[in-house]
């Protein structure tokens, strides 16, 4: 197996890694969290402990990935899969380091009360959050399914 081959396959599995735990957390695992647990607070303290864990796994693969493509092949600036997975990355980013911490202070500051002007915010918070997430899990879906590389 030829050193460009075996990026290759760390490409692929890292991809994998990344867009797989997106789908399976976010569409799967948190859903079926949500209808199990009668206690929606709890559903959504590990729900959001899982999401932590898939944007560690996108801040780790994300870069890992743009620098696999441009060790591979040079200035990849043209590339449609760089500027993808770059912006996966910064929506990662955001949600993990400015919306998640924004959402966590809400919840610091009282109950949420269906209702109140604090669940409002939240929702709104929630709401960027998860449009966030479900353009990162199409970004990363595009990837996988347009961005197979054989060369």
């Amino acid at each position: 197996m030829t050193p460009s081959s075996r990026l290759l396959v760390g490409e692929q599995l890292l991809l994998t890694l990344w867009v797989g735990s997106q789908w399976a957390i976010g569409y799967i695992a948190v859903p079926v969290l949500f209808h199990s647990l009668d206690n929606r607070a709890l559903a959504g303290n590990v729900a959001g402990e899982m999401f932590t864990v898939v944007y560690l796994i996108g801040l780790v693969a994300g870069p890992l990935l743009l620098a696999s493509l441009w060790f591979r092949a040079g200035p990849v600036l043209r590339e449609w899969r760089f500027w993808v997975i770059a912006a996966m990355v910064v929506l990662v980013a955001i949600g993990m380091f400015v919306v998640q911490p924004m959402m966590q202070d809400l919840k610091t500051q009282g109950e949420l009360v269906k209702g109140s002007e604090l669940a409002a915010r939240f929702g709104r918070l929630h709401g960027v959050s998860s449009a966030m997430y479900l353009v990162t899990s199409l970004l990363g879906l595009a990837l996988v399914v347009f961005g197979r590389r054989d060369d």
